[in-house]
């Protein structure tokens, strides 16, 4: 790679952001929460730039798929929602939060955010290995689409079983609720199908990257 390091670009893109006027605030809050998420998986700190995006450097070991569930799970119905881009590959050497770098991967998670945006699809996968990617083009932005739908409730629901891994009894009792009540909302927001989708997705990812490493 002539010098370069093999990393994991993740690159988030406010939609409609001219919509929310606490965008800034909301995304100085994701990095920060991200940041303490991939402690020690860092490449390049998560920041954002004026133009609303997000970006963030993360080793190949890491999971990029905790970014998305994290901006796409928010509780909140002012929060606004993202479109995601999730690239591997070369990146130049350097230091500093992910706005700074550059490389190879950032240029292709620019290129692949934008098809992202004339597609309208909430998220799109690269690992470099194109067999791989051809699967993941398929279902990645299924997965966008899915957590997209998501009612605020069902947000709640979801980022406590997919982020926080909680099972149905114990977010009822988080929530202070009947496990009927859960297990209705599991099911109106298909909580179950939507954590298969995400488990298989996440394993074509570390196939394709550890593939388009060799």
């Amino acid at each position: 790679m002539n010098g370069s390091a093999f990393g994991v670009v993740v690159l988030g893109d406010v939609v409609q952001s001219r919509r929310h006027a606490e965008t800034g605030r909301w995304l100085e809050r994701l990095c920060a929460d991200l940041d303490a998420a991939y402690q020690g998986q860092l490449l390049g700190s998560f920041d954002f730039t004026q133009g609303d995006e997000l970006q963030g450097l993360l080793e190949p070991s890491a999971d990029p798929f905790v970014a998305v569930l994290n901006g796409a799970l928010e509780p909140s119905s002012s929060a606004p929602r993202m479109r995601w881009a999730i690239v591997a590959g070369a990146v130049e050497p350097g230091r500093g939060p992910a706005t700074r770098r550059t490389g190879p991967a950032f240029l292709d998670a620019r290129v692949t955010i934008e098809l992202a945006r004339r597609r309208r699809e909430t998220l799109l996968v690269r690992t470099g290995h194109p067999a791989t990617d051809a699967l993941l083009e398929g279902t990645a932005p299924v997965l966008g689409s899915m957590l997209l739908r998501l009612t605020d409730r069902q947000r709640v629901m979801a980022r406590l079983a997919l982020v926080d891994g909680l099972r149905q009894s114990d977010i009822a009792d988080k929530l202070r609720v009947t496990r009927a009540t859960v297990s209705v909302a599991f099911a109106r927001a298909d909580v179950r199908s939507l954590g298969r989708l995400l488990g298989a997705v996440r394993t074509l990812w570390a196939t394709g990257v550890e593939k388009a490493r060799t």
